[in-house]
């Protein structure tokens, strides 16, 4: 749940019935106000195990910071999470869902599929410098502050002033980002090899992180991006009949359910 304090801290839930925008960015509205840039913050309470949150913010727009999830990632473990008697429910999926998208830029895929853990493999395919990656993990091995959480976004210098005129990329710069151009890489070095895919995957958990809770199945990707995450994920809670709530128990050996009681985010 976000609040905006600025504004009378009017409450925004961090669901699909509350997405906006998802150009460059995946946004939530309520009753015309906003919150901008959601999904870095939410793919670190994802990756974290956090379910029970409120996040207090002063402004509309998610402070970018180094344009990674581990900034929140740090911010969580030093606030420090707190267990629940009640048992986390996650969506299990029964049967696929498919988001697919053909044009002349070619095609574009994601699907949720019946499987155990959160196993994501994501392909993605840019102009150079960065070309074709891919990347398969699973969010149950634990890792997601060290393979995930650092990996930050990125964009062409080319775009830049498009993308500012749009309204976006509000916090960006060269200390939040990767920026690249035709020859290769602005502001190395990378911190990871594949980091460009690493970052999509990021993005993905914390954009299905609106379905409510988190998943119980494998997704694929190729060539996603925020709108057909959120397609994926509009979908998906449309068709009752893919999905079931599961706790752990029935899922795997029990654990208990952490929570943060409240975080607050200050737009610089």
């Amino acid at each position: 749940m976000f609040r905006r304090t600025d504004l009378d801290f009017f409450e925004i839930g961090a669901t699909g019935r509350n997405v906006a925008k998802v150009s460059y960015a995946t946004s939530l509205m309520r009753q015309g106000v906003l919150i901008s840039t959601t999904e870095h913050l939410l793919s670190a309470l994802i990756g974290l195990g956090v379910d029970n949150l409120i996040i207090e913010i002063d402004n509309l727009e998610v402070p970018i910071l180094d344009g990674s999830a581990k900034p929140y990632v740090d911010a969580i473990r030093a606030i420090g999470r707190k267990r629940q008697r009640r048992k986390r429910e996650y969506i299990r999926i029964l049967k696929p869902v498919e988001v697919i998208e053909n044009s002349q830029a070619g095609s574009k895929f994601i699907g949720v599929y019946p499987g155990d853990g959160y196993q994501i493999d994501y392909t993605i395919d840019f102009p150079r410098p960065i070309g074709r990656e891919s990347l398969r993990v699973d969010l149950e091995s634990g890792d997601y502050d060290t393979l995930i959480a650092p990996a930050r976004t990125f964009g062409f210098r080319e775009d830049e002033a498009m993308l500012r005129d749009m309204g976006l990329i509000r916090g960006a710069s060269a200390e939040s980002a990767i920026i690249l151009t035709r020859e290769g890489v602005e502001n190395g070095p990378l911190r990871f090899e594949d980091e460009f895919v690493r970052h999509k995957v990021l993005d993905l958990i914390g954009d299905l992180a609106l379905a409510g809770r988190r998943i119980w199945g494998r997704v694929v990707a190729e060539r996603a991006g925020h709108a057909m995450h959120t397609a994926l994920v509009q979908r998906l809670l449309r068709d009752r009949s893919a999905w079931e709530f599961a706790n752990r128990a029935q899922l795997a050996p029990e654990e208990s359910v952490p929570h943060v009681r409240s975080l607050q985010v200050t737009a610089a």
